[in-house]
């Protein structure tokens, strides 16, 4: 009878993480589904307009009670925003462009373990034997899946270029997370969040122009629109709401782990939406994938003790 209410608390907490999981695998949905209807750049745009437009209500307090701080962190905020909300976001409708919704989902949960080389060169954080190996699986099932099996292809590079540019967004994703550890604790997370979303959207406008002197202009069907209130509102905020929420309640490890269904979420809507098949290379893939991700996150109780003697 005690622990009921934890037990609750624990449950509420995995929901809010599978949900925010759950909206962010449609993300990768929208990107492959509207490669021909849409340019990613103004898909990228007009979602981060949508985002600053619902989030000012929650954010305009903070941000205005907080300005002087902000400017004093306009160096750090610029970068943060220019590598979180410009660019790996831009990759993702880049990448959506030449490869699948599944490829997508599956490359983009490696982040953790760019995470863990980033933080060995910038923290000089020691890299255990459990996450080198982790590297290793990991790395063996990306070359699968963007080779399809076919290991020879590398030889020829034949694979999706899309798969490249993902590969290259999980890389940013990684660089922002680790500048995240650096926020300035004066700096609430609305404010945060909003300052950077609103920079962002200022450093994707001349791209923004330019893609749109480029290309034909967009038609804006119920289907375009929908999608772009779904990446903007849900997408952007929703998820980030139901993700903190998550955090708070059982921690980021635990919801770290329910991030890695994330291709499990987009194979279901790839397969019902886009028709895309999944094959035996995907589930290989994947298993790959997260059995390597599990592992390097995997920590010993003696391994602290025993690699602090190495050190």
């Amino acid at each position: 009878m005690i622990n009921r209410p934890q037990n609750r608390q624990a449950i509420s907490g995995y929901l809010f993480a599978i949900g925010a999981t759950a909206i962010w695998s449609g993300n990768f949905i929208i990107a492959r589904g509207l490669n021909e209807n849409i340019p990613p750049i103004s898909l990228a745009f007009w979602r981060w307009v949508v985002a600053v437009i619902v989030f000012l209500p929650f954010g305009l307090k903070s941000l205005i009670a907080e300005r002087d701080l902000l400017l004093k962190r306009i160096p750090y905020l610029s970068v943060t925003a220019l590598l979180g909300i410009t660019i790996f976001n831009t990759l993702i409708y880049i990448a959506g462009q030449t490869t699948t919704a599944i490829n997508l989902s599956l490359i983009a949960i490696t982040f953790p373990v760019f995470i863990v080389i980033l933080s060995r060169i910038v923290f000089r954080e020691l890299i255990t034997l459990n996450k080198a190996i982790g590297i290793i699986v990991v790395t063996i099932g990306v070359v699968l899946l963007i080779t399809k099996g076919n290991l020879s292809s590398l030889l020829n590079i034949t694979f999706a270029i899309g798969d490249v540019w993902m590969l290259a967004g999980a890389l940013i994703f990684a660089i922002y997370s680790i500048l995240l550890k650096q926020k300035p604790e004066e700096l609430s997370i609305w404010s945060f969040q909003l300052s950077t979303f609103i920079l962002g959207l200022i450093f994707l406008f001349p791209f923004f122009i330019w893609e749109t002197a480029a290309v034909s202009p967009v038609e804006f069907t119920p289907k375009i629109v929908f999608s772009i209130l779904y990446v903007g509102i849900f997408a952007s905020l929703s998820a980030f709401i139901f993700w903190n929420k998550a955090i708070m309640t059982i921690g980021p490890t635990k919801s770290g782990m329910i991030y890695y269904s994330l291709p499990l979420f987009s194979g279901i809507l790839a397969y019902v939406f886009l028709k895309e098949d999944i094959s035996s290379i995907h589930l290989y893939s994947a298993l790959l994938i997260m059995a390597g991700i599990l592992t390097a996150n995997y920590e010993s109780k003696k391994s602290p003790d025993l690699l602090a003697n190495r050190s």
